[in-house]
């Protein structure tokens, strides 16, 4: 539970870190359309990032688990999968959400 705490807490910072960095960039006049373009990659860099960090969790515990069930009951195995395949669904959201992100116009 620790590190997960941990991993939620360094990927808010590097969130935090980004928007600030950020902020300068979007506050000049002449460069809108490139400071956009650099919030766009921001945004979808953080969108996959973390979706792919929840999806490690995820998978590392679903797996495990998945595994300790296995091993116990053979029976087991196709919804043991399943768990774990839904939890790899979510690295794929992450990864569809950041092309909508980077698709749109502005």
């Amino acid at each position: 539970m620790r590190r997960i705490f941990l991993a939620f807490l360094g990927a808010l910072s590097l969130v935090f870190l980004a928007a600030i960095l950020s902020a300068p960039a979007s506050a000049q006049a002449t460069t809108t359309a490139v400071a956009s373009n650099g919030n766009k990659f921001i945004a979808a860099g953080v969108a996959f990032g973390l979706a792919a960090l929840g999806a490690g969790i995820g998978v590392g515990t679903s797996g495990s688990a998945a595994i300790a069930a296995v091993t116990e009951k053979a029976e087991v195995r196709t919804t043991a999968l399943i768990f774990v395949v839904l939890a790899e669904a979510i690295a794929i959201y992450g990864f569809a959400i950041a092309f909508i992100i980077l698709g749109q116009s502005g």
